[in-house]
């Protein structure tokens, strides 16, 4: 055996030069971050390179169990020094040259371009500098595709506005497997795909078990439709033409099943033919799932809306759509509305005796001749609206109560053979709050009464803007009152905008009895705003 202090022997293996010490302090803008991810899975012990070792660490020596030769300048093994040595190289992150590698030092990053040998133990990590760095973590379990593809929509839907039932998804359609998601009051919704679950989904199971189906029947007439759950007694909102069948029936039997299937008898408590709504109360009812109100002050055409009833008595049924229009007015024909009094708002539509597009349907029940015409400010949609949806929920993207369905619009102008055409209206929620309120507390709802015979702005010779023309003042009405004047062309009625004499008395039946409002409208070609206190129908 060749002495190893003798250089002129020629070492088994190139001489490894010494390594640069490392700075003392690690300079002020060095990076001090953990290896990357990549590079850090490269060095475990299960997947190490095979490649010969390069600068980075001690080559082994030609023959089992001898040690490889020293670099020039090195300590002799064995010798204090040499502990001394390798303890301090040691300390400083670089790997002692010449030591095995079973017990090589700590692997100082990847400023030296080094690479494990084979089978050897992951070292501790540390950056250029010799400085710890903490370790990669260990990796998780990977989840189902299925299950994280659910937490993803579910926590998509929480984070685009919780208020409609995110909870609720996060919950529900986390799961891996395909089944009906029952919703917590009962009703069901059909998931088949929880990986795949969509706003309207969980829009859906938010308010669907707040939308009923509601019979009505006598000896000679029959028909159906929708109504919400607006109290957890069971105090139902709907329409006047559901539960009169449009006029055909005074007292009729009122039968309503909950979403879950549940069915009650119910009683009518009032009507308000001037707005077609109608409350009726379920019997022996507690714990109902109540609607949430919304704001329908607050929409912006383009908003998503999403309709839910009983088309053609398909209960549970969901249609979606956007806000089409706001502030629309239209003018349907009730057989349920009283005749105008003589002191009351009139106005001249030359479409009255052609029936117009708009109508009311009850499946199974074509109602009376209509005899009276209403004018009703509305919410237009192209969420699907057939017939029997009438009295159901329009509901926002947060599952909250927007508005109640009510008519639709037919391209030949007849209720016979109805369907949607992407044309269906609403009462705004606001406007049915008001009146179920005063209906529940009083048996009846009141509203405003302006005093004067309108016409439309357009259809007048001299016409240079649209809105409603003053046709007429009643004396001592609430025109006559606020200083307005045949001839006057009526342009808003408090925020709204007045379009023809249907936005006019359509905005004004809105208002409770005894409101205050401002009036705008064009005199002279002059534009003014008065203060009026509205009269009482």
């Amino acid at each position: 055996m060749s002495d190893m202090n003798n250089q002129d022997t020629p070492a088994p293996n190139p001489a490894i030069p010494p390594r640069p010490a490392p700075p003392a302090a690690p300079i002020a803008d060095a990076p001090t971050t953990p290896l990357p991810p990549e590079l850090a899975s490269a060095l475990r012990a299960d997947n190490q390179p095979t490649t010969p070792l390069d600068g980075g660490w001690a080559a082994p020596s030609a023959a089992a169990g001898t040690p490889a030769a020293p670099a020039p300048g090195s300590v002799p093994p064995g010798s204090a020094a040499a502990g001394a040595t390798a303890a301090a190289t040691a300390g400083a992150g670089v790997p002692t040259p010449g030591a095995p590698a079973a017990t090589a030092a700590p692997f100082t990053g990847a400023s030296f371009g080094g690479s494990l040998p084979p089978g050897a133990p992951i070292p501790p990590q540390s950056n250029s500098f010799g400085e710890p760095v903490a370790p990669e973590p260990a990796k998780q379990p990977r989840k189902r595709v299925g299950a994280t593809i659910g937490l993803l929509t579910a926590t998509a839907l929480i984070a685009a506005g919780a208020g409609f039932g995110g909870a609720w998804a996060f919950d529900n359609f986390v799961d891996d497997g395909a089944r009906p998601v029952a919703t917590g009051q009962g009703g069901t919704i059909t998931v088949n795909n929880p990986g795949s679950v969509t706003q309207t989904t969980a829009i859906a199971a938010e308010a669907l078990p707040s939308v009923v189906t509601i019979d009505v029947g006598t000896d000679q007439a029959a028909g159906s439709g929708s109504g919400v759950i607006i109290s957890e007694d069971g105090y139902v909102l709907t329409n006047t033409h559901v539960v009169t069948l449009d006029g055909a029936t005074g007292a009729a039997d009122v039968r309503v099943t909950l979403s879950d299937g549940t069915i009650y008898d119910a009683e009518v408590v009032g009507t308000d033919p001037m707005y077609d709504l109608a409350v009726v109360k379920l019997k022996d009812a507690s714990g109902l799932p109540v609607i949430t109100w919304g704001d329908s002050s607050k929409l912006n055409v383009g908003d998503v809306t999403v309709a839910l009833g009983a088309p053609l008595g398909l209960a549970n049924s969901v249609t979606e759509g956007i806000v089409s229009s706001l502030n629309r007015s239209i003018r349907v024909a009730s057989s349920a509305a009283p005749a105008t009094p003589e002191s009351g708002d009139s106005s001249d539509d030359s479409d009255d005796s052609q029936g117009g597009p708009f109508t009311f349907d009850v499946p199974g029940q074509q109602g009376s001749t209509p005899s009276e015409y209403i004018s009703i400010a509305v919410i237009q949609t192209d969420a699907a609206i057939n017939p029997g949806n009438s009295g159901g929920a329009l509901v926002n993207s947060e599952g909250d109560l927007i508005g109640i369905n009510v008519a639709i619009a037919t391209a030949g102008g007849s209720s016979e053979g109805a369907g949607s055409i992407g044309l269906g209206f609403s009462i705004p929620s606001n406007i049915a709050q008001r009146i179920a309120t005063e209906i529940i507390e009083n048996g009846e709802a009141t509203h405003g009464l302006l005093g004067a015979s309108v016409t439309n702005a357009s259809s007048m010779d001299d016409a240079t803007t649209a809105g409603a023309y003053i046709a007429e003042v009643v004396n001592n009405g609430a025109a006559e009152q606020a200083g307005l004047k045949e001839g006057d062309v009526v342009t808003k009625l408090g925020s709204a905008r007045v379009s023809d004499a249907t936005d006019l008395t359509a905005q004004v039946r809105a208002l409770a009895a005894g409101s205050e409002t401002t009036l705008t409208y064009i005199r002279d070609g002059e534009t003014f705003e008065v203060d009026v206190t509205l009269g009482s129908l």
